[in-house]
């Protein structure tokens, strides 16, 4: 750990599915990968938490927690958490802060209609040499589900 090379995350303090709330405090010791996903309980993010709830142990192993922030309510994040037995940390973004600050708030379209919604994306950090910001050591943008987990997990192997 302690790289000065990469920059420094953007800080935030979000509401969790567990009752607590996490920021990039709670965790001195540990890697953080946190992901950001458009919506609770659809196809994609669905499998996207199923396929890092079923990594845990190897997250575990390479000394990193997992965090999905989408701007979901508690109330769905436990009822998503629950529905699909997952064992990751879930963070509620209602106010867009996190979205906006690591730059994932952006503007979509669908059907030729246009509408802001998360960008699916993935970003590892680090402690920094000083032991109290963090340092940016990935940053996966429009990620494609199906991978990309393993594709996380070979990352902190590297790194």
């Amino acid at each position: 750990m302690g790289t000065n090379n990469f920059k420094t995350a953007p800080f935030f303090e979000l509401p969790c599915d567990n009752g607590e709330t996490v920021s990039l405090k709670h965790f001195p010791d540990k890697r953080i990968v946190l992901y950001f996903y458009p919506k609770d309980s659809t196809s994609g993010c669905t499998q996207q938490a199923l396929d890092f709830t079923s990594q845990q142990a190897e997250f575990e192993k390479r000394n990193a927690v997992v965090i999905g922030v989408s701007k979901d309510s508690l109330k769905k994040h436990k009822s998503f958490r629950d529905k699909n037995g997952l064992n990751i940390l879930l963070a509620s973004d209602e106010n867009s802060n996190a979205c906006e600050a690591y730059g994932v708030w952006v503007e979509k379209s669908m059907y030729g209609k246009k509408y802001m919604g998360i960008e699916r994306s993935t970003f590892v950090l680090d402690v920094l040499s000083d032991g109290t910001d963090r340092a940016v050591l990935l940053e996966k943008r429009q990620v494609k589900v199906s991978g990309h987990v393993d594709e996380i997990i070979k990352y902190l192997d590297i790194i």
